[in-house]
């Protein structure tokens, strides 16, 4: 691992100082480009009924946003980034990459998905168990979190971590939440998984599954920082919510804001890695990596973080093979970020994210209801009561053994019922008239 840590030995910026111009890096970005740049290769098409195709995504209704581009030299430059492939094989090849950009020195943001379908995406790859249970045993967000602080912390010049919550009961698709009451970053990634067991008790899990408001807030940072380059790690269980009313060749209003969102920082000095936990599936996301439209430079990866840890390696070689994945594409990146004159400026554009709190300690109150007052008259009727309490999209049209209900997507692939915990051993499809 000693590549990876000592690739910032140089002085570094401060997050909030003087800005380090883009005027070093000319010099040094020689060949280990070129051929990435003259051979660029063409993203492969899907004709999945559920993947975000190319073809999907230039429908009216994604609405995507509108690219200033200022010269013909730059639309050149963008053309040159809007495809970035994985170009490395080694960590060697990627350090030097990194010294050859000019990138000495960077600043990392953290977050976390905290969506209810947490708590069944560990049935293989952590023994039936939430992804987000404290106990003796690390779960797959502390591993991730640690390893992460091991390999990409020499990225941080001043060692502090904005880090966010998403997905939960109070944020939902549309908010984030800061780890921090007074929404101050985290100091190294010993306080990240200090403040991360200390919320996590205190989180009712919900959802559905959006990107879209953790990079909003990056990019507010990357903003109010005068356009230092920045780091997104985001860590999540799951790919963006779509609903089973999504017809093909449309996007659900998630993937919609999420892609909006993406193709938004793309001009900003923003990188996001989207390290996927848990066991998927990430068919989806795979595509997200190579197939953002319309954006000024490849600003997205996907990196399977259960995959890389499942190999059969020693521990230290799949932190390494995790290492390299997460850097891979961050020197093209950042040369990009260079060649496009995005260090250093800001639109001024940026939305202004107003970040909760992190959320208080609950109760759970048990309503008592007299068995005379049990009927459908007199029960709440409203539309909450009929959307599957799972991904709280779709109507719920299944249902358990065990008398609780969820949407025939979500149902058919869980094991065991997510609000009693008893086993499923029958399932009822439900049809309305």
């Amino acid at each position: 691992m000693g590549n990876v840590l000592n690739l910032f030995s140089r002085p570094s910026q401060r997050r909030g100082g003087r800005r380090r111009g883009s005027g070093g890096s000319s010099s040094h970005d020689r060949n280990i480009f070129a051929e990435s740049s003259k051979s660029k290769p063409t993203p492969p098409s899907s004709s999945s009924s559920s993947s975000h195709s190319g073809k999907a995504v230039n429908e009216p209704h994604t609405r995507l946003p509108n690219i200033p581009i200022s010269t013909s030299k730059n639309n050149s430059k963008k053309k040159k980034y809007d495809f970035i492939p994985d170009n490395f094989s080694t960590l060697d090849q990627v350090t030097a990459a990194l010294r050859e950009s000019g990138l000495e020195s960077s600043n990392l943001i953290l977050g976390i998905d905290f969506t209810k379908s947490n708590e069944w995406t560990g049935k293989v790859s952590f023994n039936n168990r939430s992804l987000h249970a404290i106990g003796d045993v690390p779960n797959p967000y502390e591993k991730a979190i640690s390893i992460i602080g091991k390999t990409l912390a020499p990225f941080d010049d001043d060692n502090l971590i904005p880090c966010f919550g998403f997905g939960d009961v109070t944020t939902h698709d549309r908010e984030v939440f800061s780890f921090h009451s007074d929404h101050s970053p985290c100091h190294g990634f010993e306080e990240v998984l200090d403040c991360y067991k200390k919320v996590v008790p205190h989180l009712q899990l919900s959802g559905p599954t959006s990107y879209a408001p953790v990079i909003d807030a990056a990019v507010d940072i990357v903003e109010k920082s005068g356009g230092l380059y920045h780091v997104l790690i985001i860590i999540a269980d799951g790919q963006v919510t779509r609903s089973v009313n999504t017809s093909d060749g449309e996007l659900s209003p998630q993937e919609e804001r999420t892609i909006n969102s993406i193709v938004n920082a793309s001009l900003y000095p923003l990188s996001i890695v989207l390290v996927g936990v848990g066991d998927g599936p990430w068919e989806d996301m795979k595509k997200f990596d190579d197939k953002i439209p319309a954006h000024e430079f490849d600003n997205f990866q996907f990196v399977n973080f259960t995959a890389i840890m499942s190999k059969d390696a020693t521990p230290s070689g799949r932190e390494t093979a995790f290492a390299l994945a997460a850097l891979m594409e961050i020197p093209i990146q950042y040369k990009a970020v260079i060649e496009l004159g995005l260090l250093g400026h800001v639109t001024g554009k940026a939305k202004k994210v107003v970040v909760r709190p992190p959320p208080a300690p609950y109760t759970r109150h048990a309503v008592v209801v007299p068995h005379r007052e049990r009927s459908n008259d007199s029960l709440p009727h409203d539309e909450a009561n009929q959307v599957c309490p799972i991904c709280l999209t779709n109507g719920k049209d299944m249902a358990f053994g065990c008398g609780h209900m969820a949407c025939k997507e979500c149902g058919s692939r869980l094991s065991s019922c997510p609000i009693c915990r008893q086993r499923i051993t029958s399932r009822l499809r439900l049809y309305t008239g």
